[in-house]
């Protein structure tokens, strides 16, 4: 596709890299406007974009800005500094702390121009630092190994690990009711524990255990989408259903109704993996969800989910507020709580009273008061709620708006000079505040109350195997690109598929449409415009919708316009 570069002055090391013979000239010079426009550097939009040899890449810079330059696969990863570096660091600068002599820090990074990389990492660190440059492709893969091994992972567990893996449910429930058999059966035990553990391996948000009137099946969630990867006999679902019920110390005996619980699941001494647990009777026995609970997720930083820098810098504003409501709105398993998490991360200091109510609490946060909500004894959202008012709070996370009389309380809390965070399941900013109107909220309360809405999805992110695919102009047009973004250029690529990946794919990558309400749009909101008019106010405000936010990430190249169709659509 052709682009419109013929303004562009190369200078530095796109110069460098053109007068190497690395790159086309017109290819540097389209490259160069988009790792501007995409604020990452040029290095790894190369990089990631397969458009150059990353290691030849390294030896030209190093040559342009005269750096030593090192092959990071013949660095011996025992001389690399335990947690000299905070990981947030590493992960926002693309940065891997190398060795340490005296006061001085060897740091690896693949852009001799990120100088402020350097320069943070000694204020935090109060060491002087010294750039070592390497291959791009290669620092980021060291820089995943760095962090896994200093989090004491459990991906060199092998089956001989399985029978010392050490689980214990939930301490929500009366210890009464809890059974005390066991079932005796080694295979059994060893299997379920297997099954969890490959699925952590895996990188799966959920497992399935699924009876059929023949058949029996269990299925990952993997980048959110579902895969078979075991068939027991149909004759071994009682055992496992009974075996998981233990780890989650739940009733055994009882099988007519849904029942909630949760697994914690040792892996060592300073690695536990959190499972909540819900089971459901179906014709042929009992359906069991695990929903696999990262606690690592909540702390990855805000830069790494995905938000375009002005949805971020309106998220971190609102976030400043003393007062208000910020709600994430999108449906189960969108990364909600993921983002909420995020927020509260940032707020979480020694000045500020945090209090949750949450069903349950999915991730712990040291220095948050988190509450699990229990209908059954009347602790509900909005007791919890008023609990909090005379606990002196500064911000309250509400897990859920379900109800007018939630609804309310929160309203009254964001009035009064609190900060509250929310979630609702709506598929849209605009049809978040209608749904709010529906429930019965005063216009008024919404418009005086509400400061930000955030509407997510997750969509699979493309491995560094894609390819790039040819894309007619006028697909391009009807998929919803503007003419603008097409004579700019950019290229489209799709997955292909590697050992590494999943059919193309690895992780996911958050598309959020991020509104913050403006006065005009709080007139809109008093005068109970629709959702459609409010949607069509807050585009012209120059607030992009989820539609526009995912063909963001598909010229970006983070994901292909299939999985943009797949998670979002007009």
């Amino acid at each position: 596709m052709a682009s419109n570069n013929r303004n562009v002055t190369l200078t530095g090391l796109a110069r460098r890299f053109v007068d190497d013979g690395l790159l086309d000239e017109d290819i540097a010079k389209n490259a160069f406007i988009q790792a501007s426009e995409n604020r990452i550097p040029l290095i790894t939009y190369l990089t990631q974009n397969d458009l150059a040899d990353s290691s030849k890449l390294a030896f030209s810079a190093a040559m342009e800005f005269g750096i030593s330059v090192l092959d990071l696969e013949s660095f011996l990863p025992e001389m690399m500094p335990e947690k000299s570096v905070d990981e947030k660091l590493i992960r926002k600068h693309t940065a891997l702390p190398l060795y340490k002599r005296g006061n001085r820090l060897f740091i690896a990074v693949s852009d001799p121009t990120n100088i402020q990389a350097l320069d943070e990492i000694k204020f935090n660190t109060g060491l002087s630092t010294d750039a070592v440059l390497v291959d791009d492709a290669k620092l980021r893969a060291a820089i995943d190994k760095y962090l896994e091994s200093q989090d004491s992972s459990m991906g060199d567990l092998d089956d001989a690990d399985l029978d010392g893996v050490e689980t214990e449910g939930s301490d929500d429930e009366d210890d009464s009711a809890v059974p005390t058999a066991e079932v005796d059966d080694a295979p059994i035990v060893k299997y379920v524990n297997k099954i969890l553990l490959d699925a952590i391996r895996g990188g799966a948000s959920d497992i399935h255990f699924e009876p059929y009137e023949k058949t029996y099946r269990v299925r990952y969630r993997t980048d959110g989408i579902l895969k078979e990867v075991s068939r027991p006999s149909i004759k071994l679902a009682p055992k496992i259903s009974a075996r998981v019920k233990i780890m989650a110390q739940l009733d055994i005996s009882e099988r007519r109704v849904p029942q909630d619980g949760r697994i914690k699941m040792k892996l060592s001494k300073t690695k536990a993996i959190d499972f909540r647990v819900n089971t459901l009777p179906t014709l042929w026995g009992e359906k069991i969800v695990l929903r696999i609970l990262d606690p690592s997720q909540a702390k990855l930083g805000i830069d790494v989910l995905g938000y375009e820098e002005d949805q971020k810098q309106l998220y971190l504003e609102a976030l400043e507020q003393p007062q208000g409501m910020i709600l994430v709105t999108g449906p189960t398993g969108s990364g909600k709580t993921v983002s909420l998490y995020t927020g509260l991360n940032i707020l979480n200091t020694n000045e500020r009273n945090i209090s949750t109510a949450e069903d349950p609490a999915e991730i712990n946060l040291e220095g948050i008061n988190q509450v699990n909500v229990n209908t059954k004894v009347g602790l509900g959202f909005a007791e919890a709620l008023r609990a909090f008012l005379r606990q002196d709070p500064d911000v309250i996370m509400v897990g859920e708006i379900r109800d007018l009389e939630t609804a309310n309380i929160a309203i009254k809390a964001a009035q009064t000079g609190h900060l509250v965070l929310s979630t609702l399941h709506t598929n849209s900013a605009a049809e978040t505040l209608t749904r709010m109107m529906n429930m019965g909220v005063p216009s008024f309360n919404i418009a005086t109350s509400v400061s930000l809405i955030i509407a997510q999805r997750l969509g699979r992110r493309l491995c560094s195997c894609k390819q790039p695919a040819d894309v007619p102009k006028d697909v391009l047009l009807a998929e919803g690109f503007t003419q603008e973004q097409i004579d700019t250029g950019f290229t489209l690529f799709r997955p292909k598929g590697c050992d590494k990946c999943s059919g193309g794919y690895k992780g996911r990558v958050g598309i959020y449409e991020v509104v913050k309400i403006t006065d005009e749009l709080a007139s809109m909101i008093m005068e109970e415009a629709s959702s459609i008019q409010i949607a069509k106010k807050a585009q012209a405000e120059g607030f992009r919708t989820l539609r526009q936010s995912a063909l963001m990430k598909v010229i970006q190249g983070v994901t292909s316009l299939e999985e943009a169709n797949r998670v979002t659509k007009d």
